[in-house]
C-alpha cells in the first residue's frame, strides 16, 4: 500500500488517498476541488472503494458528492456527526462560506465505536479522538506506520476548539491517551500542513508540554 496527500478546497485541507497495488483505494477527507481529485484518480487508474471522514467540517467534506457522482461507495463518519453533511449550520459552511453552503446527498455509514475496522481489504485501528469536534476520529494503519489524524494533531500545533462541540481539554486528552500511545516513529498525516511523527510532537509541540 501507499499513501499520497492532495491539498484541496478553500482551506487547502489535506485529502489522502491510500491505495493498493490492484489500484483499489480509499479517500480520506475529500475537502473540495472535486474535478481535480477525479483527475488524479483517473490519471492513476485508481478505483475508490470508500470515503473515510475524520470529521464533518465543511473543509473536509466539500468533494464527497463529487466522488459519489462517479463511484458508488460508502461514506464513513462517527455517529455524533451523522447529520452534519446535510446541515450547513453544523458543518460550518453556512458561516464560513455563505453562498456556497454544503448540503450533501450522501447516505453515511456509521463507524464502529473504536478498535479494529476494515473496508474492502483496508484495515485500521480506529480511535475516537474528540475535541476539535464531537465526532472526530483517527485511523491508524499499522502496516504503513501512519495515522490519519484529521484536525486533532498538527506539526507543532493542535486543532482549534472554539467551534461548536469543541473542547480544548478533551482534545488534549484525546491526543495524549490515544495518539501519543502509538509507536514514536508513527507518521502523523494531519488535516492541514506537512506530516510529522509522534516522537517529534512529543518532544517539541508546545501545546502538549506540561499537560
Amino acid at each position: 500500500m501507499k499513501w499520497q496527500r492532495i491539498p484541496l478546497g478553500p482551506l487547502q485541507t489535506n485529502a489522502y488517498i491510500l491505495s493498493k497495488s490492484n489500484k483499489e483505494c480509499v479517500i480520506f477527507d475529500p475537502g473540495g476541488d472535486g474535478a481535480r481529485l477525479q483527475t488524479v484518480l483517473r490519471q492513476q487508474g485508481l478505483t475508490p472503494m470508500g470515503i473515510l471522514l475524520t470529521h464533518a467540517h465543511f473543509d473536509h467534506i466539500g468533494a464527497v458528492d463529487d466522488v459519489l457522482a462517479h463511484w458508488d461507495v460508502p461514506v464513513f463518519i462517527h455517529e455524533k456527526e451523522k447529520n452534519w453533511l446535510k446541515d450547513p449550520a453544523l458543518n460550518g459552511s453556512g458561516y464560513f462560506i455563505p453562498g456556497q453552503e454544503i448540503v450533501s446527498k450522501a447516505n453515511v455509514t456509521i463507524l464502529p465505536k473504536e478498535g479494529a475496522f476494515s473496508v474492502v481489504g483496508f484495515s485500521f485501528d480506529l480511535f475516537y479522538t474528540p475535541g476539535h469536534s464531537p465526532g472526530s476520529v483517527s485511523y491508524y494503519c499499522k502496516e504503513l506506520g501512519v495515522v490519519f489524524s484529521g484536525d486533532a494533531l498538527f506539526q507543532g500545533s493542535i486543532g482549534r476548539t472554539d467551534l461548536p462541540g469543541g473542547s480544548h481539554e478533551r482534545l488534549l486528552s484525546s491526543i495524549h491517551e490515544k495518539l501519543l500511545s502509538l509507536p514514536e516513529d508513527t507518521i502523523v498525516l494531519s488535516g492541514h500542513g506537512p506530516e510529522t511523527t509522534i516522537e517529534a510532537e512529543m518532544d517539541t509541540n508546545p501545546f502538549l508540554n506540561g499537560f
